[in-house]
């Protein structure tokens, strides 16, 4: 390349830079079009940034480190319910790696028998008590008027409080996955099979007329703007529906963009954050103006899931719920992290009010709350269509973090109401919830604290 050439192309990259930059700075500092204040909340993103940096980020890395958290049984051979399967995807990325039983601690293992479902009750009484002995979510030492009660919790179906399609853990296809060595990052997953996947979840689901157009989409005829016209139009609960997929779908193009596979060289991998595929994704001038709703609405999902763990606190709490591993110490430090987490959440002063939602007309709001549910449902189902098995571990994982958030939110009367000393109809959480809830809001921690390095990056290349 000539020197003039070099300059002006240095020019552009300056200019990519600061323009991406000024919008960043506009989106991290609260100022400018987002005037201090998310839509649709009374919290501005500074307040999240700074909370995010110095309360809650390092304390969920350090929870998502133990045992009892990295360990996530999953069914990745599920088939596609919506359409003919594409084929597994062939990038060398895309792999996961299984994780041996003889790697899973004890009580996990003993722990993964236990269903709250129909099967068992018909189950026999002595297979029920070593079912409620075997409980891997809570405390092995019981009183048996405790295990009484964890025998008449083991038979109540709460299908209808769950806001995602759990996998069947007893189906020989589902296996224990180290999350820890199966990281989220850019595979190489793309094209009409990943984009199959995303305009189901926007175009079906996210409660809009067919005639109306997701930005971006490449059928679309025109750039969008009649889509945000129609969505701000929408009741509170639509827009938090499709913000929430917004702002999940952003969160998983962070992770992909800070952990980009950059360079390989005989056979060693560098991974780290590739700042041009970030502009690709979040640029206003790229992305058609869409790159800073995406982030907004990061923000949004982030103040939901911080929520559900404010809310959901007083479940674990209680004495009867142990992070049950087999390794006492561990499971004692386990808990009381995950205890300080929760006061941290709780002293947060901006949270997003959830009662404003169905809050009308009771018979109208149940309806619509139902709605929204079996859409959400619906999504989670969508996430066995996802062709890159990774892709397919973390999508699942972070969605049915987010349908379990949900379902603690609509549910505070009777996590309100749980005895102390033994378990309730009216509220529980398998394990696969507690692993999926807590690994998916330390995803979205993450994202927020990589909106802080891209900022430096952006900066340096001034």
């Amino acid at each position: 390349m000539s020197g003039s050439g070099a300059v002006r192309s240095t020019a552009v990259r300056a200019r990519v830079a600061a323009r991406l930059l000024a919008v960043l700075g506009c989106v991290l500092t609260a100022k400018a079009q987002l005037t201090g204040v998310l839509d649709d909340c009374l919290c501005d993103i500074e307040s999240i940034d700074d909370f995010n940096t110095f309360k809650i980020f390092p304390k969920i890395q350090k929870l998502q480190e133990r045992d009892y958290f990295r360990y996530y049984k999953v069914n990745l051979k599920r088939p596609c319910p919506f359409w003919a399967d594409d084929g597994h995807c062939s990038i060398k990325d895309c792999h996961v790696e299984p994780c041996p039983e003889s790697k899973i601690p004890v009580g996990i293992k003993a722990g993964s028998s236990n269903k709250y479902s129909k099967a068992a009750n018909n189950s026999k009484e002595l297979e029920d008590c070593e079912q409620a002995n075997k409980l891997g979510a809570v405390n092995s030492t019981l009183s048996n008027q405790s295990k009484e009660a964890f025998i008449d919790w083991a038979r109540y179906d709460d299908s209808q409080d769950h806001f995602c399609e759990l996998d069947d853990e007893r189906s020989p296809d589902a296996q224990y996955v180290d999350l820890l060595l199966n990281p989220e990052r850019y595979t190489g997953y793309k094209g009409p099979s990943a984009w199959r996947v995303w305009n189901s979840i926007y175009e079906e689901n996210c409660f809009k007329p067919r005639s109306v157009y997701r930005p971006l989409n490449p059928l679309a005829p025109s750039r969008g703007e009649s889509f945000y016209t129609w969505l701000e139009g929408l009741c509170l609960e639509k827009r938090v529906f499709y913000k929430l997929i917004s702002g999940l779908h952003a969160s998983i193009n962070l992770h992909l963009c800070a952990n980009y596979l950059l360079e390989e060289t005989w056979g060693k991998s560098c991974w780290g954050p590739n700042v041009k595929e970030f502009t690709r994704r979040f640029d206003p001038v790229e992305t058609k103006g869409e790159g800073p709703r995406r982030l907004k609405n990061l923000y949004f999902l982030y103040l939901i899931e911080l929520r559900a763990l404010s809310k959901v606190a007083p479940y674990f709490e209680r004495s009867v719920v142990d992070l049950y591993t087999g390794n006492g110490h561990e499971d004692a430090e386990s808990k009381a992290l995950l205890l300080d987490i929760f006061r941290d959440t709780k002293s947060f002063h901006m949270h997003f009010d959830e009662k404003s939602m169905f809050a009308g007309d009771k018979k109208g709001a149940k309806s619509l709350k139902e709605e929204f549910r079996l859409h959400f449902k619906n999504i989670s189902r969508i996430m066995d269509c996802v062709g890159c098995d990774k892709c397919r571990l973390w999508g699942k994982l972070q969605t049915q973090g987010l349908g379990t958030a949900l379902k603690i939110l609509f549910s505070e009367k009777e996590i309100k109401s749980l005895p102390e000393n033994s378990p309730s109809k009216g509220f529980q959480l398998t394990r696969q919830e507690i692993v999926a809830l807590v690994n998916a809001f330390g995803r979205l921690s993450t994202s927020i604290k990589e909106l802080q390095n891209f900022k430096v990056l952006l900066q340096q290349t001034r």
